[in-house]
């Protein structure tokens, strides 16, 4: 099978370093391998490792052994001339020991690290991401997409920052690609107000891109995530920044089309969101400026919806400052949540559950909610309701 070794015990040795000695397996290695075999979004791995595993699928596709496979024969003899090229156990080595010494860790499907949203990319979900940085439970946290040209104007970056800003400090996530213009104004301002960004790259962590950017990464990696799903030592290339902007759609609960010409990678980002029924907005830009027509293709031609500010944003997200746009059980949650909370004094989460009669989780879940609408304040390890307004 091409010299790889998935044994427990070797697959653990090989990912040390990368993984904690208790979260090694062979299914672990086998995603590692899989991320060096493929490029992104690879729909015929997608489908063998999700009817066989990581393991089986690897063992399948490389050594022809029989198994009951989803893939059709031609389909698979295909990838199979794709894949081979690759299947050389060094390649993998030293993509886990760049990871080493970068410092960089592989996070799979099912790791508490794991963003589960990814899920929604179904059979082109990535096999695996190489990340830096602490994500926190991004998996209840909302989440906010800000994208936009690399030539942007004075305007779309002072937008740019401005919505970054005030949606980081009331604890959305901001997710972008790390470019130099919007995206960097949006993850240095969201960065300015105490918040959390998450970039994703087109290439391997280890290998800042834009160099320009290297001192904004590492900056991104102390306070949020740096992650992509290439290993250590790829080189970004076009194909990858465009596969890459699937998961910057998956990640976020809405999309943002700050500034974008006509041709804009950006609008690459927009259709994946849309594709994925994420919420779609973009910002509205002078009518004679080149640098805001693909914002304006996004409001004429994808049903976007028109962004003046911060508050457009929450309501995309389902909320609006004055209170969270909900029905149902959710409502009924937030309102015992609510009654839970005092004015005057901190309530931990956990007494906050306690009070209310939710799970943990579910409180977890609604503090975000509360937090972005402004009913509930966070105060050093707890939680205090906002005076009335």
């Amino acid at each position: 099978m091409s010299g790889f070794d998935l044994s427990a015990d070797a697959s653990t040795a090989a990912l040390r370093g990368v993984r904690a000695a208790s979260a090694a397996s062979a299914d672990v290695y086998a995603r590692a391998v899989w991320s060096v075999l493929t490029e992104p979004g690879d729909r015929v791995a997608g489908a063998l490792i999700a009817h066989l595993g990581a393991a089986p699928a690897l063992r399948h596709a490389l050594s022809g052994a029989a198994a009951e496979s989803p893939v059709s024969p031609r389909d698979m003899a295909t990838a199979r001339e794709r894949w081979m090229p690759r299947a050389d156990p060094a390649l993998v080595a030293t993509a886990l020991e760049r990871a080493r010494r970068s410092g960089t860790r592989l996070v799979v499907p099912g790791d508490a690290e794991w963003p589960t949203r990814l899920g929604d990319l179904g059979e082109h979900a990535p096999h695996a991401l190489w990340m830096q940085g602490t994500p926190g439970d991004w998996n209840v946290t909302p989440a906010v997409a800000l994208v936009g040209a690399r030539a942007a104007t004075g305007y779309g970056e002072h937008v740019a920052a401005e919505l970054s800003a005030e949606l980081a400090g009331e604890g959305v996530t901001v997710v972008s690609g790390a470019a130099y213009g919007i995206d960097g104004a949006a993850h240095r301002a969201a960065l300015s107000a105490g918040g959390r960004t998450v970039a994703l790259l087109a290439g391997g962590v280890d290998r800042p891109y834009p160099t320009g950017h290297t001192d904004l990464l590492r900056r991104i990696a102390s306070h949020g995530v740096v992650a992509g799903e290439t290993p250590c030592g790829t080189a970004p290339s076009k194909w990858r920044f465009l596969a890459r902007n699937r998961l910057i759609a998956a990640l976020s609960d809405a999309t943002i089309i700050v500034e974008a010409g006509v041709r804009s990678g950006s609008l690459n980002t927009a259709a994946h969101a849309a594709s994925l029924g994420r919420a779609l907005g973009a910002v509205p830009g002078p009518v004679t400026s080149a640098a805001s027509a693909g914002a304006h293709r996004i409001l004429r031609e994808f049903d976007g919806v028109c962004i003046t500010g911060a508050d457009d944003v929450r309501e995309l997200l389902g909320f609006t400052v004055a209170a969270p746009v909900a029905t149902g059980s959710r409502t009924s949650e937030l309102t015992r949540l609510l009654d839970a909370a005092s004015t005057r004094v901190a309530t931990p989460a956990l007494e906050l559950a306690r009070r209310s009669g939710l799970a943990p989780a579910e409180v977890e879940a609604l503090l975000g909610l509360a937090a972005l609408s402004g009913d509930l304040l966070a105060d050093g390890d707890g939680w205090r309701r906002a005076p009335t307004r």
